[in-house]
């Protein structure tokens, strides 16, 4: 009795770390390919600070949150 109470311990510790880093893989794969903010939505946000977003400026802004992202 006390060994599959033991057992049953060790695979729930076991299976809460495989899921968290399950999970953290799954969201790191899903925000490469389905980034929180997109150009357009960029663009909208600077025009309503009253800027005039450049295509330039644009770019450099993603670079800005691509490099960030990788770190």
């Amino acid at each position: 009795m006390g060994i599959t109470i033991i057992v049953g311990i060790v695979m729930l510790i076991i299976g809460l770390i495989g899921g968290f880093f399950g999970a953290r893989a799954y969201m790191k794969h899903y925000l490469q390919e389905n980034p929180p903010i997109s150009a357009d939505m960029m663009r909208q946000m600077m025009a309503q600070m009253g800027q005039k977003p450049s295509q330039k400026k644009l770019n450099q802004m993603m670079q800005l949150m691509k490099n960030q992202a990788k770190k």
